[in-house]
């Protein structure tokens, strides 16, 4: 049963592949406390971030100051993110790769109309074609959906000739075009990592991102 992370309290919970197959493109955030964003009752405590000058929400901050803000979180690897804002409209998607905390390579790219789900692949898509096919590496994305997507799911859909009984794949193309990219880079592993929690490279990416909404980069 997939796990995720609940942006208020951080707490991992579990919804159902079965469930989440009824509701394509849908990102679970609460757990069952905080379900549907609420608050941490009064006299209750939240979890503290779990790495330090960690925020839940969007800052949209420029890359300098992210950097300056952000110290935590694994220091070798590609960090991908992706969004829009409102959900569906103008969005973009970023990719930093950093050896040892010093910038590899980095990208970024907008679209005037997308989704969420569309631009978190897209920068997951970027990441892979920019590192060779023998590459040993880390790839990070903040939506657990993408990579359970990929590592999980994809591979049945595929011998199902890419149906699943829910109904239709949503974003199949991207899904498609990700799951071959990641079929021809092996060593490239996806994992999940939690956003807004101070991992300065997935803040870095989530800067890239959003960057076609700002005047500065």
């Amino acid at each position: 049963m997939p796990d995720f992370n609940c942006v208020v309290c951080g707490a991992a919970f579990s919804i159902s592949e079965a469930v989440l197959e009824r509701f394509p493109g849908w990102q679970p955030r609460y757990c069952q406390r905080h379900k549907g964003g609420k608050r941490v009752a009064s006299g209750a405590r939240s979890a503290a971030p779990r790495s330090s000058g960690g925020s839940t929400r969007e800052e949209n901050l420029p890359l300098a100051e992210v950097l300056r803000r952000y110290t935590g979180g694994p220091q070798d690897g590609v960090f991908t993110d992706g969004g829009c804002t409102p959900n569906p409209g103008p969005g973009g998607w970023g990719v930093v790769w950093v050896k040892g905390g010093e910038i590899i390579a980095q990208r970024h790219g907008h679209d005037p109309a997308t989704t969420n789900n569309r631009m978190e692949l897209t920068a997951l898509i970027e990441a892979l074609r920019a590192l060779p096919e023998d590459a040993k590496v880390t790839v990070y994305s903040d939506s657990q959906l993408c990579v359970k997507t990929i590592n999980e799911w994809a591979a049945g859909w595929e011998r199902r000739g890419w149906k699943r009984k829910a109904g239709p794949i949503k974003n199949l193309e991207l899904v498609q075009e990700l799951y071959a990219l990641s079929q021809q880079r092996p060593g490239a592993r996806l994992q999940w990592i939690a956003a807004h929690s101070g991992n300065r490279w997935n803040e870095y990416a989530d800067s890239l991102a959003s960057a076609w909404s700002r005047a500065a980069l």
